[in-house]
């Protein structure tokens, strides 16, 4: 079964699930961290751990080399050195020759989440408030997870200098710490450099925001981070290898799907610190940027005849595809053809 679920991933691949399980028996309604690692990101994915203490649900890559062995005894040795993990976090181990399969590693650790709803989060990322203790108290954030068609999402910020980025125990832990440091210009928006990845969440609103809101400006280059319930969510396209444009794509199909965006008002999330492989990411954004054009042009009219033959073209289901998909040159002329087709089946 689980090789029929990631038959799209490159092959051959081996997966481990549940290679450490942890202890508890989570209450379903929780929200459970889906992460993915390598062996150079143990040591943040610890203070992850130590920080949320709740599930987690983390893929982890090993070479398929001649390390493979020293590899897993670094994983065993991570697994023991904290305590909460034992407590809280299931791995599940991908044995292969690929780097970077991003999104085959995200659909993993989702697979195989023990909750209801999960959270989309890169190890990177330090989590500043009790979300937990948040959204359980929300009732409309509870309302609209439990629909199934919406993503509830933080802001992501980053320091301006990198230094201060570097320990997480120094970073704010409510949101009016936050926004003292942004107007002194010592954080901001995460990759300020690329308003298209964050804008659509609108800081400027969120500051002042004391409710959940909606985003009302989505363009297919944002790709926030989100809580989603996990039954029914479209999954991550397996085809996107390496940097650019993976969680981009994710984010678009679910858009597309039907699912609406929401900013919670209190929570937010700050980005530690880290060296970046440059020259990998350059390559390979280029790549995955082409397949993304085309992917778009997929997702759109496989969901337009979908909502067609559902009879769901003209429920708010569709609203989300119209609204974007329109964009592409002639969508409109096919969709017209599909929707006669359509009609003289039923006919």
């Amino acid at each position: 079964m689980v090789h029929k679920a990631f038959a799209n991933t490159l092959q051959p691949t081996k997966i481990m699930p549940y290679y450490f399980r942890a202890a508890r028996t989570f209450d379903p309604e929780a929200v459970t961290i889906a992460t993915l690692i390598t062996n150079d990101r143990y040591p943040v994915f610890s203070k992850l751990v130590s920080n949320y203490r709740g599930p987690i649900s983390v893929s982890i890559h090993i070479n398929d080399d001649k390390d493979r062995e020293q590899h897993m005894t670094k994983l065993h040795d991570m697994y023991q050195s904290n305590p909460l993990m034992k407590e809280f976090v299931d791995v599940h181990v991908v044995v292969d020759k690929f780097d970077r399969q991003f999104n085959m590693w995200r659909n993993v650790a989702r697979f195989f989440a023990r909750t209801n709803y999960f959270m989309m989060l890169d190890v990177d990322f330090h989590i500043c408030t009790d979300l937990q203790e948040h959204i359980s108290l929300d009732l409309s954030a509870r309302q609209l997870l439990q629909s199934g068609k919406a993503a509830i999402l933080l802001p992501a910020f980053e320091f301006v200098k990198q230094k201060d980025g570097l320990d997480s125990s120094t970073f704010p832990k409510n949101k009016a710490s936050a926004i003292r440091l942004v107007r002194n210009k010592k954080l901001a928006m995460f990759h300020d450099f690329f308003k298209k990845g964050h804008n659509a969440t609108e800081y400027q609103r969120w500051y002042k925001a004391d409710s959940i809101y909606k985003v009302t400006k989505y363009q297919h280059s944002y790709e926030p981070y989100v809580i989603l319930k996990n039954k029914g969510t479209p999954w991550c396209d397996e085809r996107f290898v390496g940097y650019g444009a993976n969680k981009a794509a994710c984010l678009f199909e679910m858009y597309i799907s039907g699912i609406e965006f929401f900013v919670l008002p209190h929570d937010f999330i700050i980005h530690q610190s880290h060296l970046y492989k440059e020259e990998a990411r350059k390559q390979e954004r280029s790549y995955n940027n082409k397949l993304y054009r085309s992917f778009r042009e997929e997702v759109c009219f496989r969901y337009s005849k979908q909502f067609i033959m559902a009879d769901l073209w003209n429920t708010s289901s569709a609203n989300n595809l119209k609204r974007e998909c329109n964009k592409i040159i002639e969508f409109k002329k096919v969709v017209a053809q599909m929707n006669d087709v359509s009609l003289r089946l039923v006919q």
